[in-house]
């Protein structure tokens, strides 16, 4: 049978992330086991500890932005965890306010609109996703953004993306993604804030 190309990305991304949180969680009990009998100590075993937690935290969400997105809903207690390691020394704090568990493939969306976000905050900022009765918002706040007008273009005109880099891959898979669900991309930015709605 034959899949889409946003369907075969999403089983890609999925076995990528389900190859490696395997792994990634076997350093984290060894970790764990280390400092249970104490046999490393130091500002160097916090280092891993803290860089683990974040890779393991990343793998979780790439799974949900770029991995199959099923229609089960996720909870509130698991985005928050995801969010807590992923703010932990990064320039960018996203707040996630939805309190209801969400399906994932709107959880899926709202986080690549999170990284289309993080792209245009390159000293830091704030983003805040929010949704009410089935419609989402998703806002970067900083004091300064760089807005590339093709990229925010695309994604509600996805014809007038041109060309992309790998770290540009979210601008082209979030209104794919979006397209497939039913949904369309709104785009609106100022001097502080971009803002993503579908």
């Amino acid at each position: 049978m034959a899949q889409s190309g946003v369907n075969l990305a999403g089983l890609i991304g999925s076995r990528i992330c389900h190859d490696l949180i395997s792994p990634v969680g076997a350093i984290t009990n060894g970790l764990e086991l280390l400092e249970m009998t104490g046999a490393v100590q130091g500002p160097e075993m916090d280092l891993i500890s803290d860089s683990v937690n974040c890779a393991e935290a990343r793998i979780k969400f790439f799974r949900i932005a770029y991995g199959a997105a099923g229609e089960q809903k996720i909870g509130r207690a698991e985005v928050a965890s995801i969010f807590d390691d992923l703010n932990r020394g990064n320039r960018i704090r996203a707040e996630w306010c939805p309190v209801e568990p969400v399906l994932r493939s709107e959880t899926r969306l709202a986080f690549l609109a999170l990284q289309c976000c993080e792209t245009a905050m390159p000293v830091g900022g704030e983003v805040k996703i929010e949704e009410t009765s089935a419609n989402w918002r998703v806002t970067g706040t900083a004091s300064r953004l760089a807005v590339d007008p093709s990229l925010w273009e695309g994604l509600s005109n996805p014809a007038a993306l041109v060309q992309i880099t790998p770290a540009q891959v979210q601008f082209a898979l979030l209104p794919a993604v979006a397209a497939d669900t039913g949904r369309r991309i709104t785009v609106e930015t100022t001097e502080s804030q971009v803002i993503i709605r579908f």
